[in-house]
C-alpha cells in the first residue's frame, strides 16, 4: 500500500533551505519517494484544525520505505540542514 510523506514547511532561510531541497531529492528517489506536490500553489478551504503554509507531498511504495527514507543516516545528515531554515510538521499516512 502506498504511502505519503506529508511535510507543511515555514522557511526561515530560504537560501539554506535550497540546498536541503537538492540534497534531498536524490534520497527521496533512492528510496522510491516521488515528488507530487512541492510548493505550489495553496488554497486553504477549512483550517480549524490547522493552517498550512508550504506543502510538500511525496509518494512512496510502502509506509515502510518512507520510514526507512526518513531514518536512513544519509537524510538524518541532509535533515539537520532542513531543521536550521526552517519550521516544519511532517507525518507519513498510509493511502492508496
Amino acid at each position: 500500500m502506498a504511502a505519503y510523506l506529508v511535510v507543511d514547511t515555514e522557511l526561515t532561510n530560504p537560501e539554506m533551505y535550497e540546498i536541503y531541497k537538492l540534497k534531498a531529492k536524490p534520497l527521496v528517489e533512492k528510496y522510491g519517494g516521488e515528488y507530487i506536490a512541492r510548493g505550489g500553489q495553496l488554497t486553504v478551504k477549512e483550517s480549524k484544525l490547522w493552517a498550512p503554509t508550504r506543502m510538500v507531498l511525496i509518494r512512496f511504495p510502502s509506509a515502510a520505505d518512507a520510514e526507512s527514507f526518513y531514518h536512513s543516516d544519509e537524510y538524518q545528515e541532509v535533515l539537520q540542514i532542513s531543521l536550521q531554515s526552517a519550521n516544519r510538521t511532517l507525518f507519513i499516512l498510509e493511502g492508496l
